[in-house]
């Protein structure tokens, strides 16, 4: 800064200026007003104006330096605001890019470069659809436009995005690959258990081809889907993805994807924990069948309903239950059990189970010996959880009963409508003029029987509780999913191509990955619509020449932020050259 001044007939007025650089072009901007000589000296009680105001110039440009200067604004309501100006950005980037870089996807997209020899910045076109894709999801061409947003802005065209999609499809295992070995080297990942489940995303279209086809869709939508398949670590954190096409059975994409992992992750030693419908008898095998030395192994859901006669009996038997938590020498009787005072007790039992099962071996069907630990829990608060809900199913289906047979399609397995049976012949045999319906309470009697029971397969000798408590994990992954889903928007898919869709879904794939470190530096305190909104809301007004000034509402959480990653925007106004700093400091390596 230095000392302006203009002269009239009767005194000087002094100001502190300075030279901005605006659209390619110098232009002096007044940060300061200190008035009149004839002010300046009856206000501050000086004899040398000119002299205060050098000095007031001097103190101005050390605060500068050490980062803390004040501003004066001068706004006329007369005056129309410039033409195409942007003065509002967003800052709430600002922490998910320091995430970017700490996990190396700069030095990811570089190595990209090399080979294929493209001239654009793939790491700016790649940073900004993940940031996108986290604060304001929407379209390619919607993405474009919302970077402009943010402070930095960027140094692409739309055309180049595009280009850069079929780059990314075609990297999508070396980006994998490549960002877990960088988020190792960043920070012990806890890989010991991976837990793996599958999703689908449908597409807003009628035409099945390539991977879109029409399956079992989750939503029970009539549109083509393709299939997702997501292992997960013990955190919460992604760890590598597969797409494949809607019609295929969700149990097949397990091991090409673990072999993915044992490959080109370099892992050999985890855990895989799964649900029922991903636990078949192949799978299972596949993760035991070198258990000799002790690299992999398996802890899955069971049905009880679908366990084989003996065992179903021994489940369900009231009596041999130990308890959680205890030396395990005492055993309970279920029914004798009060249920308030062991409301919040878990009672377990187990044994090993040794048979011959079907499994396919390099695409040949062999018979083969699985031996397996079979853990059963029961919990009265299970119980009662499941009872609460099939009561209100019930009430549904009567409901349901009363509005006619259009309205009693059974359409899902847990449907309410489960419950109804149809009468369509007479006591005498006869084919009934109208369907009768009614409630089936044999149904309802039958399901009563598995409640409050859980089980758990595993190959592992461990104890009953912890394999329990691994396996609680579980619903993680499907926060996964949602996540994607919900906050995301991933779907519907609006994208014809393969290579744009596995595009898509990578571009899904990081942004998932970068929240998930976010939330873990947060000490996981806050709800992802509780992140995102406050990231959205994080806006500044930029004083050409001056600085940002935030117009977010400081609270808990942007301070948690600002704690978190090391630097600070809650103040009155953020310097330009502070602000550059902080957008420098959030791309640089941590050491």
């Amino acid at each position: 800064m230095r000392l302006g001044w203009t002269k009239n007939k009767n005194s000087t007025t002094y100001r502190a200026v300075k030279t901005i650089r605006v659209n390619g072009k110098n232009q002096t901007l007044v940060i300061r007003t200190f008035g009149s000589d004839k002010f300046i000296c009856e206000t501050y009680g000086v004899s040398d104006a000119k002299a205060w105001a050098k000095e007031e110039i001097r103190i101005m440009n050390q605060e500068e330096k050490e980062e803390s200067p004040s501003f004066d604004f001068t706004l006329h309501s007369g005056t129309d605001l410039p033409t195409d100006t942007q003065r509002c950005f967003n800052g709430g980037y600002l922490f998910l890019q320091q995430v970017y870089y700490e996990l190396g996807l700069d030095r990811i997209c570089a190595m990209i470069r090399t080979r294929h020899g493209f001239t654009y910045s793939l790491n700016s076109i790649l940073s900004r659809l993940l940031y996108t894709r986290i604060l304001f999801p929407s379209s390619k061409l919607s993405s474009f436009k919302d970077s402009k947003r943010f402070i930095e802005q960027p140094d692409f065209d739309l055309h180049q995005i595009y280009r850069a999609l079929s780059v990314l499809a075609a990297e999508s295992d070396y980006i994998q690959a490549r960002l877990f070995k960088n988020s190792m080297a960043a920070g012990k990942r806890r890989t010991e258990v991976i837990y793996y489940d599958c999703t689908n995303f449908y597409f807003e279209i009628e035409q099945a081809e390539d991977d879109k086809q029409y399956g079992v869709s989750k939503e029970n939508r009539p549109l083509p889907i393709v299939e997702m398949g997501l292992f997960m670590d013990r955190d919460g954190i992604p760890l590598a993805f597969c797409i494949n096409p809607g019609n295929e059975n969700e149990q097949q994409s397990l091991i090409p994807l673990e072999n993915k992992l044992m490959e080109k992750f370099g892992m050999s030693q985890f855990i895989v924990c799964t649900d029922a419908g991903l636990s078949s008898n192949t799978n299972r095998y596949f993760n035991q069948y070198d258990k000799e030395d002790g690299t992999r192994d398996f802890i899955t859901t069971q049905s009880v309903k679908k366990l084989k006669g003996y065992l179903k009996k021994w489940a369900l038997a009231p009596e041999g239950w130990r308890l959680f938590g205890s030396d395990g020498r005492t055993t309970y009787n279920i029914e004798e059990l009060d249920e308030e005072e062991c409301l919040d007790r878990i009672y377990y039992k187990n044994r090993w189970i040794k048979e011959k099962v079907d499994v396919i071996i390099d695409g040949q069907n062999k018979k083969v010996e699985l031996e397996q630990q079979l853990i059963v829990t029961y919990s009265i608060k299970y119980r009662n959880y499941l009872r609460s809900v099939r009561s209100r199913q019930v009430e549904r289906a009567k409901r349901a009963v009363e509005t006619g047979a259009k309205a009693v399609e059974r359409k899902r397995q847990n449907d309410p409508k489960r419950f109804i049976k149809a009468e369509h012949a007479t006591q005498d045999g006869e084919a009934a003029e109208h369907t009768a319906y009614y409630i089936d309470e044999n149904a309802i009697t039958q399901e009563e029987k598995y409640d409050g029971f859980y089980t758990v397969c595993t190959g592992l000798e461990d104890g009953a509780e912890s394999i329990v408590k691994v396996n609680r994990h579980r619903w993680e992954i499907e926060e996964c999913f949602r996540i994607m889903k919900s906050e995301f928007q991933a779907q519907p898919v609006y994208l014809k191509l393969q290579d744009r869709i596995m595009a898509h879904f990578i571009t899904c794939f990081i942004s998932l990955i970068l929240y998930r470190y976010l939330e873990k530096k947060l000490g996981n305190r806050y709800t992802v619509g509780q992140i995102i909104d406050t990231l959205q809301e994080m806006n500044f007004i930029k004083h050409e020449g001056k600085g940002y000034q935030p117009t977010y509402t400081r609270t808990e959480l942007t301070d948690a932020l600002h704690e978190a990653f090391g630097f600070c925007t809650s103040k009155e106004i953020v310097p330009i050259k502070k602000m550059k700093k902080i957008c420098a400091d959030t791309k640089r390596q941590k050491e």
